[in-house]
């Protein structure tokens, strides 16, 4: 069993940042595959970003290229997602996902076997 807990979000202005963390129970963490979702009111969830085991490749969706970086650091089993320039529209309840024993996870959600329980992010205009 895998717990994933986010932290980090928050309300901030247009334009501001916002790091989230996603802290992963485990000792193997090394070998899950990592993604970012996120869900709005009324909206599908809908994936944000992905990072290999390894953590050197990513992947954006368009509405988070440029603005938005997923990291990891697999010595303190964590994943971030660095957001920038952040708009009204990425506000949503934020998501880490994880894919145990996998290189890579994805776009899918139905890819991941384990969530977290989401962490608040509203951008006021």
């Amino acid at each position: 069993q895998v717990q994933l807990v986010e932290s980090g979000g928050g309300l901030v202005q247009a334009g501001g940042s916002l790091r989230l963390s996603c802290a992963a129970s485990g000792r193997t963490f090394s070998s899950y595959a990592m993604g970012w979702f996120r869900q709005a009111p009324g909206k599908e969830r809908e994936f944000v970003a992905a990072i290999i085991r390894s953590g050197g490749t990513t992947s954006y969706a368009d509405s988070a290229k440029g603005r938005f970086t997923i990291s990891r650091d697999n010595a303190k089993n964590t994943v971030y997602l660095q957001m920038n320039s952040l708009k009204p529209e990425d506000t949503a309840v934020y998501y880490c996902a994880a894919r145990p024993r996998a290189y890579y996870g994805g776009s899918d959600g139905e890819n991941y076997d384990y969530w977290g329980q989401g962490t608040q992010v509203t951008v006021s205009s």
